[in-house]
């Protein structure tokens, strides 16, 4: 990919990822790791994370994607889900600005068939596959 076409896949989310970072500061101030990988930042742990862990059931997230900042809970959620996660932030690039309401009207519609918004979400559905097939590969290659 070319230059001008790396900084359009950045500038598309920017206004996801400037409130990645925004959290994501008030997470490193209280005590999160950060660190960048596959041109994405990644921010987890902290007292912020272990309150967000604690959650009800059914309210609270282990990772989350705003453009290309990745929030994790703790270090283990985010090497358990990076991958799942780098899949949003692929959506991310896709959709730009439109991510997040195209999300939302996606959850929204499966609310509305009777069905669970988080799991049958189109975009939650794209990221499992994602993950589901890339074990797929993975057990093939180490077959042999």
């Amino acid at each position: 990919m070319d230059a001008s076409g790396r900084l359009l896949r950045y500038l598309w989310p920017a206004p996801y990822t400037v409130l990645g970072l925004v959290l994501g500061g008030v997470g490193v101030l209280f005590g999160a790791g950060a660190a960048r990988r596959q041109g994405v930042l990644e921010i987890s742990g902290g007292r912020i994370g272990a309150v967000l862990g604690r959650g009800p059931a059914g309210l609270g997230f282990s990772a989350m994607t705003l453009g290309h900042v990745i929030l994790a809970v703790d270090r283990s959620a985010l090497e358990q889900l990076r991958y799942h996660e780098q899949v949003h932030v692929r959506q991310y690039e896709f959709w730009g600005p439109l991510f997040v309401p195209a999300y939302l009207l996606s959850s929204l519609f499966q609310l509305l068939r009777g069905r669970h918004p988080y799991r049958e979400n189109h975009f939650e559905r794209q990221a499992y596959a994602a993950v589901a097939e890339r074990r797929r590969l993975t057990r093939e290659s180490t077959r042999y």
